[in-house]
């Protein structure tokens, strides 16, 4: 199947990236086909997206992450049950390899399942380029073997973001998936065992720091520095509040040389300072397990994280009594607001893909119930209604954090026409690891920041 031809901005910036693989021994691809005798759903939203849609198949192509293949090939199962459409799947956990190259020849998925903040951007590189399909409608849909709209279905919030409308017109073009409230993780056993108490303010985390230091603790690690997203944010909000972080994530002239992100500078750069010294080197797509286990292995205290590190490390080695625990980031001041940054993924259907409106009822599906139980099972969360009254074990702890006091952060930088070798993670949260290697002083980062963010405000979407 021939489709339009992808446009050049995706050939020139993906290429060295994409083309590096052209497959992974993680693929998983399966066809569902329920066959001739099923009825598809008839509900009327349903049926006005769905056309002579039975019968058709889609392709959809899904990240493999911490929570397996498996959810995907049964709510493949499922949606080609209710619905009669068959579904060819592709899971990868290095998905922007295997499908890269056929979409640089003109065949697209489509459905994609890949959130923004990995390194290879692609679904970054998909938005700059408006090569997104609006799936505004989606949320007028019946979702398939149900009677409630899709819209009726979400928690408030989640297609308010720019995350999910990128352009700021008013229209979705992301479907929000599985969300995790973000914070930073330890092992609350240690705190038991130590006396410890988690502190509420920067000024507490830097006393608790030299404390752990004289036990030979580090303070703090991090995967790799694309989860300083999540983090920073976060800290944008308590540090500035809304008004802050908008203009902020929109590259307002001179914010960068205000007092509130002269804070968050600084208290990034002397986290640095508390930093594990051997997180830098590990900090990378292949090894950043080996920077969780920190963790785990009490040598370092706390690391930024999403509920998905549960999964993520339930095979792995840990210290005697250990036990997870979740906070909100310390708040600037005694008495000031605790953010935690609410992360999700998204799903999405590429401009050219051929079979849109059977992807527009697959994206509606994924928020029946059905879906949602079969992605709870993996634990992934996805952000429907009264999802957390069907939570349980440390579910229920992550996902009452905003019951205990935190303020939910969310929004990400505004989207800015590719730039050559400048992406968000690049000027902001790369450096970081130069920071704590001491190749980077704070003021070269500052400048870096500075002059990235003028060439992303010049080049504003």
């Amino acid at each position: 199947m021939k489709r339009k031809l992808l446009c050049a901005i995706l050939s020139v910036t993906m290429a060295a990236s994409l083309l590096a693989g052209c497959g992974s021994d993680n693929t998983t691809e399966q066809t569902t086909d329920a066959g001739n005798d099923v009825t598809p759903g008839t509900e009327e939203g349903t049926e006005a997206a769905a056309g002579n849609a039975e019968g058709e198949t889609i392709s959809v192509a899904a990240i493999e992450t911490a929570y397996g293949s498996e959810m995907w090939q049964e709510v493949a199962a499922a949606f080609t049950e209710q619905t009669g459409i068959n579904v060819e799947l592709t899971t990868d956990k290095n998905l922007e390899d295997v499908i890269g190259p056929s979409m640089q020849g003109g065949e697209y998925p489509d459905v994609i399942h890949l959130a923004t903040g990995r390194e290879a951007a692609l679904t970054e590189q998909f938005i700059k380029g408006n090569m997104i399909a609006d799936i505004t409608d989606v949320l007028s849909m019946t979702v398939p073997g149900e009677d409630v709209t899709v819209s009726e279905k979400l928690a408030g919030g989640f297609t308010e973001t720019s995350l999910t409308n990128p352009y700021g017109d008013g229209k979705t073009y992301l479907a929000p998936m599985f969300y995790s409230p973000c914070g930073l993780f330890y092992n609350a056993g240690l705190f038991e065992e130590k006396g410890w108490t988690v502190p509420t303010t920067w000024d507490e985390m830097w006393e608790l720091g030299d404390k752990a230091k004289a036990e030979g603790i580090s303070l703090f690690t991090y995967p790799t520095t694309g989860y300083f997203d999540a983090f920073f944010y976060a800290l944008m909000y308590s540090v500035g509040g809304p008004e802050f972080f908008n203009k902020a994530t929109n590259y307002e002239e001179g914010i960068w040389e205000t007092p509130e992100a002269q804070q968050c500078f600084d208290i990034v750069a002397k986290l640095a300072t508390y930093t594990d010294p051997i997180t830098p080197a590990q900090a990378n797509d292949q090894d950043f397990t080996q920077n969780q286990q920190l963790v785990l292995d009490n040598k370092a205290l706390f690391m930024p994280n999403g509920t998905w590190i549960v999964g993520e490390m339930a095979e792995a080695p840990r210290a005697d009594g250990f036990k997870w625990g979740m906070t909100a980031l310390p708040a600037v001041e005694e008495g000031g607001d605790a953010y935690s940054y609410t992360w999700f993924e998204q799903a999405w259907i590429p401009a050219g893909a051929e079979h849109q409106d059977a992807a527009k009822q697959f994206i509606a599906f994924l928020y029946s119930d059905t879906a949602c139980e079969i992605f709870a099972k993996a634990g992934a969360i996805q952000p429907v209604l009264n999802i957390a009254d069907k939570l349980e074990g440390d579910n229920v702890m992550f996902y009452s954090i905003y019951d205990n006091g935190a303020k939910a952060a969310m929004g990400n930088f505004a989207p800015f026409e590719a730039i050559p070798g400048v992406e968000v993670r690049s000027v902001f949260f790369d450096p970081v690891n130069s920071l704590v290697s001491g190749d980077m002083t704070e003021e070269e980062w500052i400048e870096g920041v500075i002059a990235g963010s003028d060439q992303m405000r010049a080049n504003l979407k």
